[in-house]
């Protein structure tokens, strides 16, 4: 898996994802696990939607000759 999830983007996925599951918990909903989606894809910096449409917000190193 090649990381496609650049770092500005991680931080807001894992806010969001803390956020769905927070709401989940103080409501009593299951749906709170659907936060489960976006930190996962936060700490592994890999998004397979990502992948298919061809997106990366990583940062490219450029090689200075």
């Amino acid at each position: 898996m090649t990381k496609n999830i650049g770092t500005a983007d991680g931080v807001v996925r894992a806010i969001i994802g803390l956020v769905i599951i927070v709401v989940g918990l103080i409501y009593k909903s299951w749906w709170g696990a659907l936060g489960l989606i976006p930190l996962i894809t936060a700490f592994t910096r890999f998004c397979g939607l990502y992948t298919l449409l061809g997106v990366s917000t990583c940062q490219v190193k450029k090689i200075e000759e």
